[in-house]
């Protein structure tokens, strides 16, 4: 809102005497879109429900595939896992775009788990809709062969595992009831710690049991086992060794005499408090504030195209790697193709044997593939726009996720800008922040990521994640405080590490010719020109051009440059080469050790912003496989530096890795909060514009806020007087 001197559009006065009689805020849009939606958005869309099933429908049909649906499909059998939206080449879409081209071909990709020939495999499968063909693309991708060991953990063989314990705690039956309560009627939960093993081709699991309570991830029981089945056919499966209240065992049958003979140290069996229980503890006695919209909603949503005032972007979820946005433009220039999250990865310490190891990659399980329905009027406001999305993973048909992204725009509660004039002309001038939210809410076991693209009147976008749920936490044994702190009683929390990455695929001002810039100050020493005997000190800008890719990328333990920019080769008004700046918000923890074997397929984390010349076949910093073939990956983040192409005048690609390192404290229980705990990217244009583009909003006509009383309805606000002027400095005598 702008207002000068004492003429406040919105003095207090007025505003009770709409509101009272108001008529109910209307639901429709007031005022006119600025712009259509894009049906070549669509180019980008998730598959849908029809094309998922014609998809899975002709795989079905081709009987040198031999593939099942069913979901406890064995491991020794083939499996059609995943089907997703196979992306097009940027050219072709781009093409597309701009009306250079066809429409590019639409295609999915589908992930079959070939368990009777020993390997998983890719093919491309199109064109949708009525697909005609299908091929192996696995080679092409990952330049490698996928073993069969390399697959996650499916529903079918999960159903194998549940019964292999059920087998275990039956021969435990007396420590089982007297440690844990556990009999015919109760049991305890499992929780799988990975990598699963300590180099390629194990498939040996540490499971961690905790008790069948709300939050279970915060009550550990002491008992832990070792259960290798790499052989796909489970009869073959075996206990390796376990871990009963802090000490070792080679077999069941060694455990369960030891225990009779009374020469262990038991665990008594007491009820757990409620301490992992959301459950308020107390009645809360009123409701916090709203969101209201006062003349509909500023934005629009079609199909996958969403409009907000100057923005307009496509938008999809991705099963494995989740949210993502493309062809993001400003006032209808392109300035992203591609906006998305790729990876979060977590590495914990423990003594207990499972968190030894435990780094978890959630790609390799589906970040996406949890984005669950969210809770209206807490995940998202109460009249933010819900969507639906559909995925096929680890299932027999696709599933319907109902609400599970919202799109809302909000007032952060701050000025975008403001000024108080107080010296010789008395005025004030002010403008709402108000941004646009994308959302999605993932809740990959026990913790929930909160992922945030939002869009602001300035023409920055920001890439965000918070963390909540439960922290992981391990039985209290000796030496567990050398690995994080007691929460309760038995329980360590465990400390760990959040690597979040992002792809930021800028094409500034359209074009995909870019650079890569830094800037930053150094202090120089500089004569006074009125005092030739005197010096002093004075920052001066500095700035480089990077032009290789090895030299661009930089490490998690160097210093950064304050400004990193992606530059056209266009200027503005006043000479200045257009860019935008990438501005990282991270607080991470320690990147694992280059010369550990599982490094690489994390090696993405090497880098706080590492910039690439783009490529189709660089699609990912990480892959489904990542987790359960982690000491040789199917992707290597590290050989997109490595090849060091040039990245001058090229179409390029920056990677951001944000996050936190996490030290897990009673405050975490019941469970984390999001406040603090959380990183991201924020993208701002820098000389982009000749000025700040939101400054065309800037006042009552087209910033409809700025004079609320005069609307046609309005919430009951409380009336004001503004008095911010009688404490100004005066420079004459008052009377």
């Amino acid at each position: 809102m702008s207002v000068e001197g004492i003429s406040l559009c919105f003095l207090a006065s007025q505003l009770l005497c709409g509101s009272s009689m108001a008529p109910k805020c209307s639901a429709q849009r007031v005022h006119p879109l600025r712009r259509k939606h894009d049906e070549r958005s669509r180019a980008f869309a998730d598959l849908t429900r029809e094309e998922y099933l014609q998809v899975q429908q002709y795989l079905l049909g081709q009987k040198d595939l031999d593939i099942s649906t069913n979901q406890i499909t064995k491991p020794s059998e083939n499996f059609l896992f995943l089907i997703e939206l196979s992306l097009p080449r940027k050219a072709d879409v781009l093409a597309y775009l701009d009306e250079k081209g066809a429409k590019p071909t639409r295609e999915a990709t589908a992930v079959v788990f070939h368990g009777k020939r020993g390997y998983v495999k890719e093919y491309v499968v199109g064109p949708l809709p009525n697909p005609t063909y299908y091929r192996d693309v696995t080679q092409e991708r990952y330049k490698t062969e996928l073993p069969i060991t390399a697959r996650t953990v499916t529903v079918g063989e999960y159903n194998l595992f549940f019964k292999f314990l059920e087998d275990v705690f039956s021969k435990l039956g007396t420590l089982m009831k007297e440690s844990f309560d556990v009999d015919l009627d109760k049991t305890l939960n499992a929780f799988e710690q990975m990598p699963r093993g300590v180099q390629s081709g194990d498939r040996n699991t540490w499971i961690s049991f905790f008790r069948d309570v709300a939050g279970m991830y915060i009550h550990p029981v002491g008992f832990e086992v070792l259960v290798n089945h790499q052989s796909l056919n489970a009869s073959d499966w075996k206990v390796e060794r376990l871990l009963y209240n802090g000490q070792y065992f080679n077999t069941i049958e060694e455990l369960q005499h030891q225990y009779d003979a009374g020469s262990v140290k038991k665990i008594v069996y007491k009820k757990s408090p409620e301490h992992g229980s959301l459950k308020p503890r107390n009645k809360p006695l009123q409701i916090g504030p709203q969101l209201f919209y006062a003349e509909g909603k500023r934005y629009s949503i079609s199909h996958n195209h969403v409009l907000y005032l100057d923005w307009s972007f496509a938008f999809g979820l991705s099963s494995l790697t989740g949210m993502r946005v493309f062809d993001v433009r400003f006032n209808g220039e392109r300035i992203l193709y591609e906006l998305s999250v790729q990876e979060a990865m977590s590495v914990y310490g423990s003594v207990t044997p499972g968190m030894i190891l435990t780094k978890f990659l959630d790609s390799s399980i589906g970040v996406g593939r949890f984005a669950h329905e969210l809770v209206r009027g807490v995940d998202c406001p109460h009249e933010a726009t819900y969507v639906d999305t559909y995925r096929y993973i680890d299932v027999p048909a696709p599933v319907r996720f109902r609400n599970s992204i919202c799109v809302f725009e909000h007032n952060t509660g701050q000025p975008l800008r403001r000024h108080f004039s107080d010296f010789f002309h008395n005025s004030y001038g002010g403008m709402v922040n108000s941004a646009l939210v994308f959302r999605t809410i993932t809740a990959i076991g026990n913790y929930d990521y909160m992922w945030d693209f939002i869009f602001y009147q300035s023409g920055s976008v920001e890439a965000k994640v918070h963390a909540t749920g439960y922290i992981s936490s391990s039985y209290l044994v000796a030496g567990s405080l050398k690995y994080g702190h007691q929460v309760a009683e038995n329980v360590l929390g465990n400390i760990h590490t959040h690597f979040i990455n992002f792809k930021v695929d800028l094409d500034v001002l359209g074009e995909s010719v870019c650079a890569h810039l830094e800037l930053d100050m150094e202090y120089v020493n500089v004569s006074l020109p009125w005092m030739a005997d005197r010096s002093t000190l004075v920052p001066q800008l500095v700035e480089k051009q990077l032009k290789t890719e090895q030299v661009s990328a930089l490490r998690y333990d160097t210093k950064t440059p304050r400004y990193l920019h992606i530059a056209s080769n266009k200027t503005n008004r006043w000479g200045h080469q257009r860019t935008y700046r990438l501005q990282v918000f991270s607080f991470t923890g320690d990147h694992l050790p280059e010369s550990q074997p599982e490094e690489r397929a994390m090696s993405w984390a090497r880098y706080k912003v590492a910039i690439t010349k783009h490529k189709d076949l660089e699609q990912t910093s990480s892959s489904l496989y990542s987790q359960n073939n982690i000491w040789s990956p199917a992707v290597d983040f590290s050989k997109y530096i490595e090849d060091n192409e040039s990245i001058e005048d090229e179409d390029l690609v920056a990677w951001v890795t944000t996050g936190f390192l996490h030290i897990p404290h009673s405050e975490d229980i019941p469970n984390t909060v999001t406040v603090g705990n959380g990183g991201g990217v924020l993208l701002r244009p820098h000389n982009y514009f000749d000025e700040d583009p939101s400054i065309h909003s800037d006042s009552c006509d087209n910033n409809r806020m700025a004079c609320l009383a005069q609307e046609t309805c309005s919430p009951v606000l409380e009336p004001f007087t503004y008095n911010g002027f009688e404490g100004v400095m005066k420079f004459e005598d008052s009377v």
